[in-house]
Parts: C-alpha cells; sequence; structure tokens
C-alpha cells in the first residue's frame, strides 16, 4: 500500500510545475526523501532555488494532500544551490559535523544607507516609527524608500493608506508610493486576513526578492521594518544585504527594555552597529500642559546608556495618533505641528546627522 500511494503523490507532483524552469518538480529535482508511511503520512524535502516562485510549496503541499489515502503532508524546505553543470539546481549537503558557511550579505548602493528598525517585542509602535521617520526624511529632499519585512503583521500599507499590488514591468516590480515614500509590503501581495505560516527558507526568499526584484531607483535611505524579536527575518535581512545601521524601538517600560536589549545585542553579535534608541509612547501632555508618565520614565535612556549609544528621542503619546494611522496619514503628515509630530522631525534630524548628512536644528520636545 505505501508503494502505491507513494506513486500516487509523486504523480500529483508531477502536475505542480515550476515556470522558471518550465518543468515539473519532480523532474526539476526539487522533490527529495519522499517517503509515504503506512499510516498515509507523507514525508518530502522541498528544494527551492532563490530564482523560484516561493508558492511552489503551498501548491505541492496541497497537491499531496488531495491525494485519496494521504493523511498529514510534512515539507521540509531548504535552498538550493547551482550545480556544477549546466545550472542545474542540486541540494548541497553538507559533511557530517560541518557548520555551513552564511552566505555573504551584497552590496546593494543604489539602496543608499540600509537602516534596519527593530524591537525586542511587539506593541511597542515600531512600525508606527518606522513610517513617520520615512516621511520625515522624505520631506528633507531625500530619496526614501521602506520595505516591510514583518512577513507575519504587514502594517506599512495601512500607515500610508496605500493598497492593490505593484505593478510589473520588464520582470520587475514596481514600488507603490505614497506621501513620496517607495513601498514595499507583503500586505499588498495577500488577502489582509490570510495568516502567513512561513518557515525560515521561505521568509529568506521573500525578503531577497524584496531587495532584488524591485525596482527601488537611486535612493538615499533604505528602511527595513523588521518584525518584533530576533528571529528568521532579522538573520534573512543581515546574510541578503549590507545593513549599515539599526535603530531600535522601545517603551520605557522594564519589560520592553529587556526584550529591546537582546534585539540591540543581536545586531552587535552579526556586526551591525545600532545608530541609537527611540524611546515611543514615552509620556502623555494634558489638556492642562501636566505630563504625565503612563508607562514608566527612563528606560529609554537606560537602555541607551548601557548599549553606549544615543536616545535620539523621545516620541510623546498623542491623541488623534492612531485615528490618523489608520486612515493612511503618519502625525508629521495629518498633524505636523503636535508634540509627536515634531519629536519624530527631531529624531529624523538625529539620525541624518548620525550618519553623516547635513541636519536641520529642531526643537527637542520634553
Amino acid at each position: 500500500m505505501p508503494q502505491k500511494l507513494e506513486a500516487r503523490v509523486a504523480g500529483a507532483l508531477t502536475n505542480v510545475r515550476n515556470p522558471r524552469v518550465d518543468n515539473d518538480v519532480i523532474s526539476a529535482g526539487m522533490v527529495e526523501d519522499l517517503a509515504v508511511d503506512e499510516d498515509g503520512r507523507v514525508t518530502f524535502t522541498f528544494v527551492l532555488g532563490r530564482e523560484d516562485p516561493a508558492n511552489l510549496v503551498r501548491e505541492a503541499r496541497s497537491a499531496v494532500r488531495e491525494v485519496e489515502g494521504v493523511v498529514d503532508v510534512k515539507v521540509k524546505v531548504t535552498e538550493a544551490t547551482s550545480g556544477p553543470a549546466g545550472g542545474q539546481q542540486s541540494h548541497a549537503k553538507a559533511a557530517p559535523g560541518s557548520v555551513p558557511s552564511p552566505p555573504q550579505p551584497a552590496d546593494m548602493p543604489g539602496l543608499g544607507h540600509i537602516i534596519a528598525i527593530s524591537s525586542g517585542k511587539g506593541g511597542v509602535g515600531k512600525s508606527t516609527v518606522s513610517a513617520n521617520l520615512a516621511v520625515a526624511l522624505a520631506q528633507e529632499g531625500l530619496a526614501v524608500g521602506v520595505m516591510d519585512a514583518d512577513v507575519y503583521g504587514p502594517n506599512i500599507p495601512r500607515m500610508f493608506g496605500v493598497t492593490g499590488q505593484p505593478p510589473v514591468e520588464d520582470q520587475k516590480i514596481i514600488p507603490l508610493e505614497a506621501h513620496g515614500v517607495k513601498l514595499m509590503s507583503l500586505g499588498f501581495m495577500i488577502e489582509r486576513d490570510a495568516p502567513a505560516i512561513w518557515r525560515g527558507p521561505i521568509i529568506m526568499k521573500i525578503l531577497q526578492q524584496f531587495l532584488r526584484d524591485v525596482d527601488w531607483g537611486r535612493l538615499d535611505y533604505f528602511l527595513v521594518d523588521l518584525p518584533p524579536g530576533t528571529g528568521d527575518a532579522q538573520l534573512s535581512l543581515v546574510q541578503s544585504a549590507q545593513v549599515k545601521s539599526a535603530l531600535i524601538v522601545t517603551t520605557p517600560q522594564e519589560m520592553a527594555i529587556g526584550d529591546a536589549l537582546r534585539g540591540a545585542k543581536m545586531f552587535e553579535k552579526v556586526g551591525v552597529p545600532v545608530l541609537g534608541i527611540i524611546e515611543n509612547m514615552s509620556f502623555f501632555v494634558t489638556p492642562a500642559g501636566e505630563t504625565v508618565n503612563v508607562f514608566s520614565s527612563g528606560g529609554g535612556q537606560k537602555l541607551a546608556d548601557e548599549l553606549g549609544v544615543p536616545l535620539l528621542g523621545q516620541i510623546p503619546l498623542q491623541a488623534g495618533m492612531t485615528e490618523l494611522a489608520d486612515a493612511g496619514k503618519p502625525i508629521v503628515i495629518g498633524d505636523p505641528d503636535s508634540p509627536a509630530a515634531q519629536a519624530i522631525q527631531a529624531v529624523a534630524a538625529g539620525v541624518r546627522e548620525k550618519i553623516g548628512g547635513k541636519s536641520i536644528k529642531l526643537p527637542i520636545i520634553t
């Protein structure tokens, strides 16, 4: 029975075609270690090349699931390497006990200064800071791009009020644009309620495609809005591109500071200098002018001191900021005279000054 079922599974996989090589995934050598047990559980390794469509894995899994007698499908995804003859793909297997060399990040001078914007935990307003910082830099006449690398919760489309799929011209994806900023996000390509249930190799492939297959043009600053934590997206980014620096977003409370510290240490270990700390939701100013520390105080400065980097700014809680974000209007556009907008503009000036660009003196919000 397993042999017959295995034959049917292999037959189903021959119906899944890779348009890049104009062949089915079995003939193209993309399926390895195919096994079917007596209970109908199927396992196989799927060898995915950098230029192959990422949805091939999903198509292969779906094709196998539809085979009568299959009760479960487990797919291990590995990255392919070019073979010595004819450019054929092959799965490079390391010798037992050896440690594979990490891929060397590519130099992409057209993207300008690549800045990773990261946080240790979710809910600190990292995407809000990324969107507003990008617009503030663009308002100074700089060419700015934002890559939404948060594949699990892409929020950049909503922050900028942009929807629809990006066009493709001459085999290059054309980024969408809003408020003078070029944008690319997985949120432009999937349904709003579609869950992203992907492992590391797929995440790396998506980020590499956003870096290499998008016509970004010539940029001064390329901001990468990362998901929380220190996982696959962070490592994939630093392995794929020469990230020049990182910005760490945190809130003042101790729990956020501890998580942010781990994120900062990760960048240090992979050779990416931390440019500075941005403390979001630092305080709230009441209509009477009283400052209220909603989430404690001093955490951002404490983290900056521990890392030996500057605290680039403290962004206050701002009434109406959420509504503006939901409407696709960053606070620096929707309410440019507000304390939060001025604080973000000061952060933008600090970033330019740290990197070496000409900076405009802006008021410091306290």
